[in-house]
């Protein structure tokens, strides 16, 4: 007891931020009070202290790994959902939920993915004239539109080196898929070149449907073995080059790809973008049940899918909700303000944080102070992180930029309050741009987006001494609402 109370005199004054302590088995009931008493947790085995310590450091390294600042995402200007969604309907309007292998790789292509050259034939003749136009050595595969796993039934072949050994398997392969699969319709074949890329590591990348999360990701080490291994980890869209990273290093196989004995180090960049753009399939894609490319060959030239399996629904509504809201691309606009000045507007996104900082860098302290509340001297990465990196399910932010220019000048942001029936909303527009309309049209903005999603009513606390501000608020309709000393609380409600 008097060592505990020695332990409390000496560090209790300090207040650590973190104290983790082993008492020992039968410790006097009096120690472990006091130490409660002023909340420092104790522990009975070394073994529970460590793991608490485990526990404490995993979650300060995962929040900072939460704030941190992601790099621009990828241009998705090669990306035509327009062809994918063409390829769908067309397979839905078969009676068909299954894609073949040509449609499958017609979708990833529509999406950027690298993915094998192939020619369609309808008979083992044609197959041998393909072949010839590819050159040798060839792989043929069987097309059916009721055959998923090909390798299963005898439909794949490989390694053929003449015209007349692909004949000879297009005929092989007829004869042993019929009494296997009897009720299946064969529509011809797929003629593809052998790929010799030695050393390239296998891969799969795969989505899916969680009962719970919804739409989900996978990635890991591929083959014909991928089963056995089990190296793979789960991911949730919308993924971005940092998750997936994290995903990429979460699996074994990552050792390998970063390169080893002379053997060169596969092109990480490339796998990021795949997952990345894997990622944006999913959120554009609502029909597509599951997905999975294996393999997915990775070396240093870059990435290629050798094969692709797709599944889809007729509906797009029956599709889970993703468990993390993707960025609302639909609500990008161009706005104009009432002196006519027009201006790029955009929900924000965590790669903005910089362009953010400036905008407040170049605000008058007066108006920092007006929309914080507080004297701000140091805009730091945690702090600027909490305005950019966002969840869009229970805030929205609107940033405004010149057109075709990358800075800030004006922010408007909406925060839901739990039951998602009201909102408060904070507004602030560059100090050189105020007086040119654009806070009185992003507001504007803001009651629309909040009357669109649902809220009943908008508020904000304002400092008395905001005159602007208050005069814009009475505008739009808002009652103001003395709170407090120097601050008012403006309310409006909304008709939906």
């Amino acid at each position: 007891m008097d060592a505990a109370q020695a332990v409390v005199d000496t560090l209790g004054a300090r207040r650590p931020a973190v104290l983790t302590c082993w008492l020992g088995e039968g410790a006097p009931a009096k120690a472990r009070h006091l130490f409660a008493a002023h909340n420092m947790p104790s522990y009975e085995t070394p073994e529970q202290a460590i793991r608490a310590f485990g526990h404490l450091f995993s979650y300060w390294r995962n929040q900072q790994a939460l704030r941190e600042t992601p790099p621009p995402l990828f241009n998705n200007h090669y990306i035509d959902k327009r062809s994918a969604d063409a390829v769908i309907d067309r397979v839905l309007e078969d009676g068909r939920n299954v894609l073949t292998e040509p449609e499958a790789v017609a979708v990833l292509s529509a999406y950027g993915i690298p993915t094998v050259s192939a020619i369609t034939v309808h008979t083992p003749e044609e197959a041998s004239e393909a072949a010839k136009r590819l050159g040798f050595p060839v792989g043929l595969k069987i097309l059916s539109r009721d055959i998923s796993h090909k390798s299963d039934s005898g439909g794949v072949q490989l390694n053929l080196a003449s015209p007349g050994a692909v004949k000879q398997a297009a005929e092989d392969m007829l004869v042993s898929i019929r009494p296997a699969v009897p009720e299946a319709r064969l529509d011809g074949f797929s003629v593809q070149p052998m790929i010799r890329r030695p050393g390239a590591h296998e891969l799969i990348l795969g989505i899916a449907e969680d009962s719970v999360f919804g739409p989900i990701m996978l990635f890991g080490q591929g083959g014909t073995a991928v089963e056995l291994i089990r190296d793979r980890v789960i991911g949730l869209p919308p993924l971005n080059p940092l998750l997936a990273q994290e995903m990429i290093q979460a699996t074994r196989i990552s050792t390998l790809l970063r390169g080893y004995r002379g053997r060169p180090a596969a092109d990480l960049e490339a796998i990021t973008l795949t997952l990345i753009t894997l990622s944006q399939l999913v959120i554009d894609l609502e029909r597509v049940v599951a997905l999975d490319t294996n393999p997915l060959l990775a070396d240093a030239s870059g990435v290629l899918a050798l094969d692709a399996r797709i599944v889809v629904r007729a509906e797009r509504d029956q599709r889970r909700p993703l468990a993390i809201r993707p960025y609302p691309q639909q609500l990008e606009q161009t706005i104009e303000t009432r002196s006519g000045q027009r201006y790029s507007l955009r929900p924000i996104r965590p790669e903005d944080e910089s362009a953010l900082v400036d905008m407040l860098r170049h605000s008058s302290p007066d108006d920092v102070r007006l929309r914080f509340f507080a004297a701000i001297r140091g805009f730091d990465h945690a702090f600027a992180a909490r305005l950019t990196q966002i969840d869009y399910d229970r805030e929205m932010a609107f940033i405004a930029m010149p057109l075709g220019k990358q800075e800030i000048v004006g922010v408007v942001r909406l925060s839901a309050v739990p039951d998602k029936e009201k909102a408060e909303f904070a507004i602030m527009v560059r100090s050189d741009t105020k007086g040119t309309g654009l806070g009185y049209r992003l507001m504007q903005q803001m009651i629309d987006y909040a009357r669109d999603t649902g809220f009943q009513q908008v508020f904000a606390d304002i400092l008395r001494e905001n005159h602007a501000m208050r005069d814009m608020a009475k505008e739009f309709g808002f009652i103001v609402q003395p709170t407090r000393d120097e601050v008012d609380t403006v309310t409006v409600v909304l008709k939906l």
